[in-house]
This record gives structure tokens, sequence and C-alpha cells, in this order.
């Protein structure tokens, strides 16, 4: 699984590999100058966000609904992630991790979800097609 996030560019491996890295460094570095609490990685919110892009990129349509008609809370649950708030950001056709995040940034709702004072955790990869997926989420509650 590991080889084929890697071959497919994946932001986000399994554990603290480079990419997820990245990503967690992009994130607090935002969420820091906003006077926001660092969040970690969750390989469980890796997995719904990679199912999504890979859903996406497959079908060839961008939607935060699932071709099965699933939205995210749905997806995260099927992860065995038990949430108590959960968000997505989707985006396509940026090149880079910088070039999304700073959509994200100047898109209200996108700013407001990585922000969230609620969530402790997320995940975001990149599906072919420059498909990106982001879930934030808090466990528990």
């Amino acid at each position: 699984m590991k080889a084929l996030l890697i071959a497919l560019i994946l932001l986000g491996g399994a554990g603290a590999g480079a990419a997820d890295t990245a990503a967690t460094e992009a994130l607090n570095s935002f969420r820091a100058a906003n006077n926001r609490a660092a969040l970690s990685y969750s390989d469980l919110l890796e997995t719904a966000a990679l199912r999504h892009a890979r859903d996406m990129a497959a079908w060839e349509f961008f939607d935060h609904r699932g071709s099965d008609g699933s939205d995210v809370a749905q997806r995260v649950s099927r992860t065995g992630y038990r949430w108590c708030v959960v968000a997505e950001n989707i985006a396509k056709g940026q090149a880079t991790l910088q070039e999304v995040m700073s959509g994200w940034a100047n898109s209200r709702g996108h700013r407001r979800n990585m922000l969230s004072r609620e969530v402790t955790e997320f995940a975001l990869v990149e599906a072919p097609g420059r498909i990106w997926v982001m879930v934030l989420a808090a466990p528990g509650c």
C-alpha cells in the first residue's frame, strides 16, 4: 500500500512519511499563524480521504458526495474512526501543496475548516488528476 501511495505521489503515507510531514507542517504553520493549536496526522482519516479522492478520479467527478451517495461523515465512519466533529476540503487542479493550501486559505468555508478549534486531527491526499482531499476531525465526544 505504501509503495502505491508513493507511486501515485499521494500526500500522506502510513506513519510519519515525508509527504504527511509536509502536509502537517503546512497546515500547522497556517494554524499557528492564526493562533490555533496544531493538529495530528491520522491514518484513518487518510484512508477516508484517499478512498474519496480515488473515487472521484475513477469516476471522473468532483463533489463532496461520493459516487455511492456517501458524505464525509459516512466515509470517515466506515474506516472505524469514531468522530465527534468532521469536515472536508476538496480541490482539483492545483499542482503543489502550497497552491492547494493557498487556495483553501483564501476560501471562506475551506479556511473555516482548517482553522476550526474543534478538530484535532487531519489527513491530506492527492490522487491522479490533481484531486486533493483533506479530512479534518476530532475523535470521541
